[in-house]
């Protein structure tokens, strides 16, 4: 059994902001949540506004399975449409970015 990411992005939020990422799910659809705060990826968003005002969090989806991970598009599917709501529902102060990876850990 191994590890597969199906999803690597960030999570982010004003750093003066109340808001607790351990609120959302650790488990969708069978894929776990996890969520580590790090340091601004870049200096800048692209409209020029500085990354240092935000609180980041990588945001992994990963899986553990004997499935090769070429076959795991199907799973990455059912999970996206599962979490997008909830990503979608956070506070439009709080930005995320989701890229489907299908790496082994």
């Amino acid at each position: 059994m191994q590890a597969v990411r199906l999803f690597q992005g960030y999570l982010w939020h004003p750093q003066g902001m109340a808001f607790d990422p351990g609120r959302l799910p650790r488990e969708v659809e069978g894929a776990y949540l996890l969520l580590d705060e790090v340091p601004p990826p870049t200096a800048f968003f692209e409209d020029g506004t500085p990354t240092a005002t935000q609180r980041f969090y990588q945001m992994t989806v990963l899986v553990k399975t004997d499935t090769p991970p070429e076959a795991l598009h199907p799973w990455a599917e059912r999970v996206e449409k599962a979490l997008k709501p909830i990503l979608e529902g956070l506070p439009l102060e709080v930005g995320w970015l989701l890229l489907e990876d299908l790496r082994p850990l």
